[in-house]
């Protein structure tokens, strides 16, 4: 079964970044607003509990914290995805760094960077035009990031929690 680990942030981050992705993010209807720690991966059932096992201690000595979005960025051109900029990557990268060193063997596609995609597929000129829209608007947004989740997906494509995590207080 392919899993995936993400935090999803606060309601009105979620609204905001939904306002873009409706539109710009074929992903919309089957996924939440995400920021993902660890990309998706095929794993056993059988391992399941393990990996269980060392979420709950990478939650428990993680202390929460609060996330900033400052900006609209793109990672053009490796790809055409468009994403609210996490302005305190640190706390997103340790977090990060904990799951994966016992995690999964896989490696990761891509180097780490803590964002909240609010588009993706689009076409060269696409990108080129929504970026130029959303650069000029101010984006100013907090949320408090206390917990983070281990989700699947199901046939459908959906993605569906299977646990979550509390982070220290």
């Amino acid at each position: 079964m392919m899993y995936s680990i993400v935090v999803f942030p606060s309601s009105k981050v979620q609204e905001v970044a939904n306002s873009y992705r409706k539109r710009y993010d074929p992903a919309y209807a089957l996924i939440p607003p995400y920021i993902r720690l660890k990309e998706g991966f095929e794993l056993d059932e059988t391992q399941l509990p393990q990996l269980v096992s060392h979420l709950e201690q990478v939650a428990s000595s993680t202390d929460s914290f609060t996330a900033q979005f400052h900006r609209v960025s793109t990672f053009h051109p490796t790809t055409n995805v468009i994403y609210l900029a996490i302005q305190n990557k640190e706390p997103f990268t340790e977090l990060h760094q904990k799951i994966i060193n016992q995690c999964v063997s896989e490696k990761e596609t891509y180097a780490y960077v803590p964002h909240l995609t609010i588009g993706r597929d689009l076409s060269d000129d696409e990108l080129r035009d929504v970026t130029g829209q959303l650069s000029m608007a101010k984006i100013d947004l907090t949320s408090e990031i206390d917990r983070f989740h281990l989700i699947y997906q199901l046939e459908d494509g959906i993605w569906s929690v299977y646990q979550t995590f509390l982070l220290k207080k």
